[in-house]
């Protein structure tokens, strides 16, 4: 298994399952966030928690309706 910690890995696994929960882990998503994420962008780690922190944050609406 390739170590999610290590600069060299670039790449996500989804045969993996170790690496799976590894990365799972790491970008605090669940295993089926990570395959939709990996579906959605590819394999390419940093793509993948690009994705994942992408579909987290809130939309400009959602802040101002916070604010109100």
């Amino acid at each position: 298994m390739a170590n999610p910690s290590s600069p060299q890995v670039k790449r996500i696994d989804l045969r993996d399952e170790a690496a799976l929960r590894e990365w799972s882990r790491k970008f605090d998503a669940t295993p089926e966030q990570l395959r939709e994420a990996v579906e959605a962008v590819g394999d390419h780690a940093d793509d993948v928690e690009m994705h994942l922190k992408g579909s987290r944050s809130t939309t400009n609406s959602e802040r101002v309706q916070q604010q109100r």
